[in-house]
């Protein structure tokens, strides 16, 4: 399955200002989620964004919020982002089929969530370098776990170049831009 851009949304789990100091290379995660979050909004492609019990946990770290622009953070009590009514009609409503995953914790709201997608039919993909757990063995885990349960492991790289289809547009050279 390849991604594709009028077919997809992306929705970025849970990077939060009190979880993130214990994520196991959170770094690597916000700057692909924010790169995620730039390319879709060149794209067209749809951007949500979840935050786990915000009073608790803390908003949306201020760097994937300012890539977000005007993307209101929907807020869950549920680990499952497929499971939480608000973000399931925001899903539908964007009438996309491909489900595009980022996020906190790789282990538990992420794998959970694209658990949940997969069993509703949904085509579901996380993007495992802007994906982490506290620790790296809970990631690998979860990883490993959706690739058997058929849903697809991609990196940011791969999404970005499925979502564009071909070199030699602007949109392409833009895009590229953004992973230099």
């Amino acid at each position: 399955m390849l991604i594709e851009r009028s077919n997809s949304l992306l929705l970025v789990v849970d990077i939060q200002s009190r979880l993130m100091p214990a994520i196991h290379q959170a770094e690597m995660v916000e700057l692909g989620a924010v790169i995620l979050l730039d390319a879709a909004a060149r794209l067209g492609v749809p951007r949500l964004i979840s935050e786990q019990y915000p009073k608790g946990l803390g908003p949306t770290v201020p760097v994937v919020a300012n890539a977000a622009g005007d993307v209101v953070p929907l807020p869950k009590i549920t680990f499952s982002c497929a499971a939480d009514p608000g973000i399931a009609a925001a899903i539908r409503a964007a009438g996309r089929q491909q489900i595009v995953l980022a996020g906190a914790e790789a282990h538990v709201c992420v794998l959970q969530s694209a658990l949940g997608f997969k069993a509703e039919g949904y085509d579901v993909v996380i993007v495992a370098d802007a994906t982490s757990s506290r620790r790296p063995e809970s990631k690998a885990v979860a990883l490993r776990r959706a690739a058997q349960a058929g849903i697809v492991v991609a990196t940011v790289e791969m999404v970005l170049f499925e979502w564009l289809g071909a070199a030699g547009t602007e949109e392409f050279r833009a895009i590229s831009r953004l992973i230099k």
